[in-house]
């Protein structure tokens, strides 16, 4: 229960998160099927799925489906050799295990697309209703507040407002560099507003929206939402590093080597070392480093 809770606290904040869960063992393990973990970007784990190697192994493939965003089963098994990848499933062999094996499901858990949608037009209510319909996090944001900040993983920021308010909001979601910002009106219109705002056209998707002969508040809403996939698809495919902030946050974790096994240990702090001659080596568990030191 205490695992459920915190992993619904970091659903509420939006934090992004790996729930491992072991699926099956062959013993001897110390893990039984149904047992969990979480795994932060910062390479935290928290919780239980298997004894210190097998959890070494975890926390280093959890922060690779962090970073790929891709779900993947996990098989650790004993014995020597690099490992095995094919069609979501990765397999680790750890001379370290005392025989038994573990299938670990690794899930990935990312918030959905925060949007923020400024106005209480009918598009902006639509805009509302079909973007939560189609899973995103849609937000009806109040008039922008002068100093205030925006949520550092937003993905978009849609103004539908119809002149009301909404020349602040255009104006911090360009300073933020908020992928997608689009502007609900005519292109006679929108360039009032911009100018208000002091943002440039190309900063702002104004007339939101793709060209598909929409009509009805909905119909509008699905354009938008239409247009805001192709921007993304498109800054995806460019390898934009500015397009993606609203990708997951993952800490730059080193690699090392186990002197004594040979397997890969994430360098984390709480990662278990040993200093020799002013450097430090990592190991997947207690009984490496007293093999190395001994």
């Amino acid at each position: 229960m205490e695992l459920t809770n915190r992993a619904a606290d970091l659903r509420r904040a939006r934090t992004p998160y790996v729930m491992a869960t072991v699926v099956r063992v062959q013993r001897p393990t110390s893990a039984k099927p149904g047992d969990r973990a979480l795994i932060l970007g910062d390479g935290t784990l928290e919780g239980f799925v298997g004894g210190t190697c097998a959890e070494s192994t975890v926390r280093l493939q959890g922060l690779r489906v962090l970073e790929t965003r891709r779900s993947v089963l996990l098989r650790i098994r004993p014995g020597e050799g690099s490992g095995e990848e094919s069609d979501g499933l990765i397999v680790v062999d750890n001379p370290c295990l005392s025989g038994g094996s573990l299938d670990i499901f690794l899930e990935a858990v990312i918030p959905a697309l925060l949007i923020h949608v400024y106005g209480d037009s009918p598009i902006a209510r639509a805009l509302t209703l079909v973007g939560r319909a189609a899973g995103y996090d849609v937000v009806a944001a109040e008039a922008f507040a002068a100093g205030a900040t925006m949520p550092a993983d937003l993905a978009a920021v849609i103004v539908a407002s119809h002149g009301r308010d909404g020349e602040e909001a255009l104006a911090a979601a360009v300073r933020a560099e908020v992928p997608y910002v689009a502007l609900v009106a005519s292109r006679k219109r929108g360039d009032a507003v911009l100018a208000e705002a002091g943002v440039a056209r190309e900063q702002v998707h104004s007339p939101a929206g793709l060209d598909i002969g929409a009509k009805t508040p909905a119909d509008v809403a699905i354009s938008i939402l239409a247009e805001l996939i192709l921007v993304r698809a498109a800054s995806a495919s460019n390898m934009d590093n500015t397009s993606q902030k609203a990708a997951v946050t993952v800490m730059e974790v080193g690699v090392a080597i186990d002197p004594i096994c040979q397997m890969e240990v994430a360098m984390t702090a709480d990662a278990i070392t040993a200093e020799r001659d002013g450097q430090i080596y990592y190991f997947c568990g207690p009984g490496c480093k007293r093999a190395f030191l001994s």
